[in-house]
C-alpha cells in the first residue's frame, strides 16, 4: 500500500479537564489534510498512546477514520509489549475501518530478536491490513536488527518501517536488501533528506503538525531533481525541526499547534507543559515558519 511521503504522526487533543475531545480532534485531521499530510498516524507516540486507555484509542481510531473520509490512509498504532493485547486491538481497529497499523517494537521486556521477529510476525498474521513495523531503540531499550527486519519484510502484509534508530548504515542496508514495494520512513525528522537521498520514502513526521506544507515541497523538490533546492529547505526547517523536541514529545509541538490557533489541549502527567522560557524559545523559531490554521 503506497501510504505517501509525509505521514503525519498526529497528537491527541485534549479538553481543559484533560479528557480525549472529539471536536478538536476533527478540527485537528482537516487542518492536517489541508497542510501537507499524505497519511495519519494515530495512537502512536506522539499521540501519547502510553496514557490512553483502550476505550480512548477506539474512539480516536473511530474519529479519525469518519473525519478523514477516505482522503488520506490511517494508520492505528496498535503495537504494546503485550503481544495478545496487540493483536485484539489490531482485530478493534480492523473492524473500525483503518487502513493500516503501526507495530512499535516491544519496550521494557527487552526480548531477543526471535521474540521480536514472532511478536510481530503473530500480529501480522492476525489481520489482513497492511503492517509498518516501528524501531525506536531510544523508547523501547530494544533495536529490531536489519536482519529481523529483513525476515519481517517477507510477511505477505508487512510492507513497511519507520526507522527512529538514526543508524543510516542500518537504514540503507534495509532499503537495498528488502523485498520490492517495502517501504523505509525516516522516524526523525531531521533526518527525511538524507533518508530519501539513500533511497527511503518518505518520513512520519511530528514537525509536519508545523511545516507540512514546507516539507512536501522540500520531498518534491528532491524527487524532481532540484537537490540543491531541496537541501536548502531542509537547512532551513531544522530549527523548527529540533525545537519540536525541546522537552519530551508531544509538548512542544501541541504548544505550537495551540500558536497556529489549532487547540489540542495540554500533554497528560508524567509529561508537563513547557516552561515560560521554553515558550519563549519555541515562538522565536516556530512563529516566521507557520501555516495559519483556518477553521
Amino acid at each position: 500500500m503506497n501510504f505517501g511521503r509525509i505521514l503525519t504522526a498526529m497528537v491527541t487533543p485534549f479538553n481543559q479537564q484533560g479528557e480525549f475531545c472529539v471536536d478538536s480532534t476533527k478540527k485537528l485531521v482537516r487542518y492536517l489534510i489541508e497542510n501537507g499530510s499524505d497519511a495519519l498516524v494515530v495512537g502512536g507516540t506522539t499521540g501519547e498512546s502510553p496514557t490512553l486507555s483502550t476505550e480512548e484509542k477506539l474512539v480516536l481510531f473511530k474519529t479519525v477514520v469518519e473525519e478523514a473520509g477516505g482522503q488520506v490512509p490511517v494508520i492505528a498504532g496498535t503495537g504494546s509489549n503485550n503481544t495478545k493485547a496487540s493483536i485484539e486491538l489490531t482485530k478493534q481497529a480492523e473492524e473500525i475501518g483503518v487502513d493500516g497499523i503501526m507495530l512499535v517494537a516491544p519496550y521494557y521486556n527487552k526480548p531477543s530478536q526471535e521474540g521480536l521477529y514472532q511478536h510481530f510476525k503473530v500480529i501480522a498474521e492476525a489481520t489482513k491490513l497492511p503492517v509498518m513495523l516501528y524501531n525506536i531503540p531510544g523508547r523501547s531499550a530494544v533495536t529490531l536488527s536489519v536482519e529481523t527486519t529483513l525476515r519481517l519484510a517477507v510477511v505477505p502484509n508487512i510492507v513497511s518501517t519507520k526507522e527512529a534508530s538514526g543508524d543510516l548504515d542500518a537504514i540503507a542496508e534495509i532499503i537495498e536488501h528488502a523485498p520490492e514495494g517495502f517501504s523505509v520512513y525516516s522516524g526523525d525528522d531531521s533526518l527525511t533528506l538524507p533518508i530519501l537521498a539513500i533511497g527511503g520514502t518518505g518520513v512520519v513526521s511530528v514537525a509536519s503538525h508545523i511545516v507540512g506544507g514546507q516539507m512536501q515541497q522540500m520531498v518534491k523538490n528532491y524527487l524532481a531533481g532540484q537537490v540543491q533546492a531541496a537541501a536548502k529547505e531542509h537547512r532551513q526547517l531544522l530549527p523548527v525541526m529540533n525545537t519540536l523536541f525541546m522537552a519530551p514529545n508531544p509538548t512542544a509541538v501541541k504548544a505550537a499547534l495551540e500558536l497556529n490557533g489549532v487547540q489540542t489541549g495540554s500533554v497528560r502527567l508524567p509529561l508537563i507543559p513547557l516552561t515560560a522560557e521554553q515558550k519563549q524559545e519555541l515562538v522565536r523559531i516556530i512563529k516566521p515558519t507557520m501555516n495559519f490554521f483556518v477553521s
